[in-house]
């Protein structure tokens, strides 16, 4: 879980000054809140959501955990507590709550279509988040059944097309693979015979970029007539979507990364109703 000094950061954001509207007309009361999801989803962000509530001093009853699917009207959250501090944390919450659900809902779909085809595949994010919210976004992506992939560029070794615009595909693993022995070599490959290279010189992870699955094939059975696709694993990346993924699936390749997961993120509608206040 990201801690809660990141999540407060978010609440200074959207309430530098204080929350004027509410310090302004609202007494020094109690209340009680209720938070609900407003179509099917994979719920996600309830956790965070009430680790800032408890930071305000609001108790906080959670009926479902992340990662469940609910249903249309279900309730996510019950609040009790200070009316103002409800109100100062309550978009937060929610805008927390409806992206990290949009993203773990359309990455649970993108698996089951996977999974239909290619049980062992497995369906990744990428580095394609909003600034200052990657945590959320892949932990969102783990919740819908995904896998995270690098956490951020000092993770693991990724050699792309514009790396190999400043240095050759043969260098760059030779020099690579040398420096920096304890970590995973993938490089980003367009065609069959730069596959084949990479495989030769001893990449972990090749990854078919912006390839047809035509292309792909290809490329695999170039492996396969080199007795390396078993030494390597397969990524597949580059304008997949739903209409796509599963021909991509059932080419038997071992991860599919999808920047739509995170950058393209779909809110799921949740709502905060205030239900009663204690004068």
């Amino acid at each position: 879980m990201v801690t809660v000094e990141y999540l407060l950061n978010f609440i200074r954001e959207d309430a530098p000054f204080g929350d004027i509207t509410s310090e302004t007309i609202i007494p020094e009361i109690e209340c009680k809140a209720r938070i609900s999801i407003e179509s099917p989803a994979v719920v996600a962000g309830l956790e965070e959501a009430s680790a800032l509530f408890r930071y305000f001093e609001v108790d906080v009853d959670q009926p479902v955990t992340d990662g469940s699917d609910v249903r249309s009207g279900d309730t996510l959250l019950t609040l009790q507590g200070p009316a103002k501090k409800i109100l100062l944390v309550e978009r937060t919450a929610l805008n927390i709550i409806g992206r990290m659900s949009g993203i773990a809902t359309a990455t649970r779909e993108f698996v089951e279509l996977v999974h239909r085809v290619n049980p062992s595949c497995r369906v990744a994010a990428t580095r394609k988040t909003c600034p200052g919210l990657r945590e959320l976004d892949k932990k969102a992506v783990s919740l819908g059944g995904g896998d995270p992939h690098r956490a951020n560029l000092s993770d693991g070794i990724l050699i792309k097309d514009n790396h190999l615009a400043i240095v050759s595909l043969d260098n760059a693993l030779s020099i690579a693979q040398s420096r920096s022995p304890r970590y995973k070599v993938e490089v980003e490959v367009e065609t069959s015979k730069d596959a084949v290279r990479a495989a030769q010189s001893g990449s972990d992870v090749i990854m078919f970029d912006n390839m047809s699955p035509r292309q792909v094939q290809k490329s695999l059975d170039a492996l396969i007539q080199k007795g390396l696709r078993d030494r390597v694993i397969i990524e597949i990346s580059g304008g997949i979507d739903a209409d796509t993924i599963v021909e991509y699936a059932s080419l038997g390749v071992d991860v599919i990364s999808i920047g739509a997961l995170t950058h393209s993120v779909k809110n799921i509608p949740v709502h905060l109703e205030i239900q009663s206040s204690e004068t």
